[in-house]
């Protein structure tokens, strides 16, 4: 591995007296999938938010393709090349998945003085990447609502991939999905990684992470608890860290000896 995509160092964040991130630092590089592990609470979605240009870090430093990085909003982030899919998606269920394809960049076409959307050019490239991510739509009229929710969540990756995403932030994909929708998902995350763009991959399920992750690493109570490859760490180690290591294995041991 050469030079990180993305480096987030020593980032702090505090909330008035209340202290989210306590100094956690995460690099990723092109073409790999780095998952973003813990329990509820442990700080994930703050420090996602502060790659995305959500939150402004406290203290620390964000460096893309080998600039410090200062973002004062989500925009500034996504213009650098950094998508964020949330695990609730910003889409309107009852517009088609044309429309939530396209929303905010539609594509025009001239008749007369008048600009309109070039449906015919949307619908296309809409049916052509979904395609490309493994979902054969019926047709790109239908509305995003019929759809499930590993579909849902395969037209916000799509979406995210054509617009020229270079870094790509999953935050809980398949947190509320079935076991063939994630499967479906996990896929998708493959063929986006293979396509040389990043992947942060949040999530608090230790087998979707070792399906697809290149390297893992541990959030507890704000703070980095430890960054692994494949292949160095089993998935009772890593549910081991997430669940509060020797704290849990002491409380387990009070337990026994209660008993």
């Amino acid at each position: 591995m050469n030079t990180p995509l993305v480096q987030m160092k020593d980032i702090e964040k505090h909330f008035a007296s209340v202290i989210a991130l306590g100094g956690v630092s995460l690099d990723v590089y092109a073409g790999e999938c780095h998952c973003l592990l813990g329990d509820n609470g442990a700080g994930k979605s703050t420090f996602i938010k502060t790659m995305a240009g959500v939150h402004k870090p406290t203290k620390g430093t964000i460096t893309f393709e080998g600039q410090e990085m200062n973002f004062s909003r989500p925009r500034d982030a996504m213009d650098a090349g950094i998508a964020t899919v949330y695990q609730h998606l910003a889409m309107i269920p009852l517009m088609s998945v044309t429309r939530n394809f396209w929303m905010g960049n539609e594509p025009t076409k001239k008749i007369g003085p008048i600009s309109v959307m070039d449906f015919e050019k949307a619908n296309a490239i809409t049916m052509s990447e979904m395609k490309k991510m493994g979902i054969n739509l019926r047709e790109p009229n239908q509305a995003v609502g019929t759809l499930s929710g590993g579909e849902r969540q395969t037209v916000a990756i799509a979406r995210a991939v054509y617009f020229g995403a270079k870094l790509l932030i999953l935050d809980e994909p398949t947190s509320a999905l079935g076991v063939r929708q994630t499967a479906n998902v996990l896929a998708n995350v493959d063929r986006v990684r293979n396509q040389g763009i990043a992947v942060v991959f949040i999530t608090h399920n230790v087998r979707h992470a070792m399906a697809v992750g290149d390297r893992f690493t541990v959030l507890n109570r704000g703070k980095t608890l430890g960054t692994a490859k494949r292949g160095e760490i089993t998935p009772d180690e890593l549910q081991n860290m997430m669940a509060g290591g020797e704290e849990l294995a002491t409380f387990e041991g009070s337990s026994g000896d209660a008993v």
